[in-house]
């Protein structure tokens, strides 16, 4: 099982590990701080070196209990030390919108009782989509200005690695409308976002909503009866 270091740190930008496997999928490691896509966050970007070798990685991906490293070229023995290093502004794009969306879920949910329905992201960018029977112009400025007041509100981001029956505890814990937290996962990673929003969530996310900056909603669309899109916008 490969080491999820951004688990514990999302603030982690270079690493050392060590290859255990290498195969079509490309290499794991024994530890790593590069994010396998999943959730709707998108996998890192980075480089891994060894000696006076360096590999770009070009997809990250999560097999079974191993996290796999695709790379250009030959690539290091099993065994070989390596040394990981991500591209660290992309990375801290992802996390501030990845933020911005539990803001985003945390308001809609108190406010308004939706579960989401769907959702992706990418660097700067992020749509949600929610369980409302109807959205217009006028919802849509409510809701902007709310989240906005809880970016504005400086709340901490935290992070805990609970047992599954203790998290199950949380009321609300999962906010989409399937839950998709297999029953094999005994272990669950809660992010609170103190004052606002607690739920089960793998991704990263920056320390503090102020982090996340100004969050616009410049787009909004019908997916279905009781499914409506919002799509979120950062500033560089």
């Amino acid at each position: 099982m490969t080491e999820l270091l951004f688990h514990e740190d999302s603030f982690l930008k270079a690493f050392t590990a060590k290859v255990t496997d290498v195969s079509e999928h490309g290499i794991s490691l024994d530890r790593t701080a590069f994010y396998p896509s999943g959730g709707g966050q998108p996998c890192d970007f980075g480089v891994i070196q060894s000696g006076n070798q360096t590999w770009s990685v070009k997809r990250v991906r999560k097999v079974g209990g191993e996290i796999w490293h695709e790379i250009d070229g030959d690539p290091p023995a099993v065994g070989a030390e390596v040394e990981g290093e991500l591209d660290w502004e992309r990375r801290y794009q992802l996390m501030r919108v990845h933020t911005a969306m539990h803001v985003l879920c945390g308001v809609i949910w108190r406010d308004y009782g939706a579960s989401v329905t769907g959702g992706n992201m990418e660097p700067l960018r992020g749509r949600m989509d929610f369980e409302f029977e109807s959205m217009h112009k006028e919802l849509v400025t409510e809701i902007e200005e709310k989240i906005n007041v809880e970016v504005n509100a400086a709340r901490s981001i935290k992070t805990a690695i609970l047992p599954r029956a203790e998290a199950f505890q949380i009321p609300d814990l999962i906010r989409t409308k399937i839950n998709l937290l297999p029953p094999a996962i005994q272990e669950v990673r809660v992010v609170e976002i103190e004052g606002l929003d607690l739920q089960a969530d793998g991704g990263t996310h920056v320390a503090n909503t102020e982090e996340v900056g100004q969050i616009r909603i410049v787009d909004y669309k019908s997916k279905g009866a009781i499914n409506k899109r919002l799509v979120i916008e950062l500033e560089p």
